[in-house]
């Protein structure tokens, strides 16, 4: 780690930071910081070797997991730590929290038992599908429909842009059951790959490569034994997973923002330029202290939001601030990092070239940039009176 000092504040505690450093020295070993061409094959490699590593246990909760309670500070420590290493391995930690977060909230105890050991320990890899084709933000939009028939609901519709669509061994998936109109007449329910009617309808490729699909529901019968949840409750299961986990969006931003800085000061102090170094030129210095000043802002925005709902207070505001500076900072610190590499950033398969293609799309799931603005603005409004005339 070039900069551990954040290690330090006061949102965290002595056994955060051992966390971070033990894992630091772990990925150092284990995690490759470019991939193959066999992505898929990679991720599965990745989710073995986190679960066999302990780190996989962070992201369940219950008794398979490090604390009774998903630690919301211990999963963006991960995050960053391994987002500064390969964001291929971040994305295979953070799915197989997002994957089973709702089982870990409000599964039963059989699904717990049938679900969370295998995800902790890297033997099964989890999947979330909320998103449609016409539904992403605007998740009440949603059209995938389940019928209930007995002892089992019948799901008919389409997922996409499904994070580890295709490798995954079960998915949480989200549909309108119809109990109310809205968000409010959806219900989540846990399908297992290979179950009859699901089908991976076509595998999506997207600028950082990781595995992604549409999948398809014809006639697919879940038992409802699967369902997480009360009936009509599945937005509710879905908002308090996302909840857990937007944050850590913001702490892989971070990640890839500080790896992007350490590579720009690596370059500016070696770079040989007019009878000195990149680095002697003042314009370069402001360049660098911006981008210092960029992650250091956007840190202290996503360990407050961390810290307060580890304390178990509402975080709807602060970590919609959290994901949105973080996401749009890394994004011009990377992009800085680039000019400062001149020709050779964009050079394929360098740093920061991968880091540019990686950071793009966490300014769009979970919640874009400008859903984290209305959000923002909504939770000000509401505590604001309204005159009128």
């Amino acid at each position: 780690m070039a900069d551990t000092a954040y290690l330090d504040w006061p949102f965290l505690e002595p056994w955060h930071k051992e966390l971070a450093t033990s894992l630091d020295a772990w990925a150092t070993q284990h995690v490759p910081h470019a991939h193959g061409p066999d992505v898929d094959a990679e991720c599965r490699a990745l989710v073995k070797s986190l679960g066999a590593a302990g780190w996989l246990r962070h992201a369940v909760g219950g008794e398979w997991g490090a604390s009774p309670a998903i630690d919301t500070r211990a999963i963006c420590l991960i995050r960053e730590t391994l987002a500064r290493h390969s964001g291929l391995a971040d994305f295979a930690f953070a799915m197989q929290g997002l994957g089973s977060g709702a089982i870990s909230l409000q599964g039963t105890p059989a699904q717990k038992q049938r679900y969370l050991p295998r995800v902790a320990s890297g033997e099964a890899i989890a999947a979330f599908a909320l998103s449609e084709p016409d539904a992403g933000s605007d998740v009440a939009a949603m059209q995938c429909a389940a019928r209930i028939d007995g002892d089992h609901a019948v799901l008919d519709g389409e997922k996409t842009w499904i994070s580890n669509g295709g490798i995954a061994d079960f998915y949480v998936v989200f549909a309108r059951t119809g109990e109310a109109p809205g968000s409010r007449g959806i219900s989540a329910f846990i399908v297992d790959a290979g179950t009859p009617g699901f089908e991976i309808a076509e595998r999506i490729e997207v600028i950082a490569p990781h595995p992604l699909a549409r999948l398809r529901f014809t006639n697919c019968r879940v038992p409802l034994s699967q369902r997480i949840g009360e009936p009509g409750e599945g937005f509710k299961v879905a908002m308090r997973t996302l909840d857990v986990f937007r944050t850590s969006v913001a702490a892989a931003a971070l990640g890839f923002a500080r790896r992007a800085l350490d590579e720009a000061l690596r370059r500016a102090t070696t770079r040989k330029m007019f009878n000195g170094v990149l680095a002697d030129f003042q314009l370069t210095q402001a360049k660098l202290a911006q981008m210092a000043l960029t992650i250091d802002s956007a840190a202290l925005l996503v360990y407050r939001a961390a810290w307060q709902r580890d304390q178990g207070r509402t975080v709807t505001r602060e970590a919609a601030m959290a994901k949105l500076a973080a996401t749009e900072g890394a994004q011009q610190v990377i992009d800085a990092a680039v000019q400062v590499f001149g020709g050779l950033g964009v050079v394929s398969g360098q740093p920061v070239e991968t880091l540019y293609r990686d950071i793009r799309a966490l300014r769009i799931y979970e919640g874009a940039s400008e859903v984290q603005q209305l959000i923002i603005a909504r939770e000000l409004l509401k505590d604001t009176p309204c005159e009128t005339k």
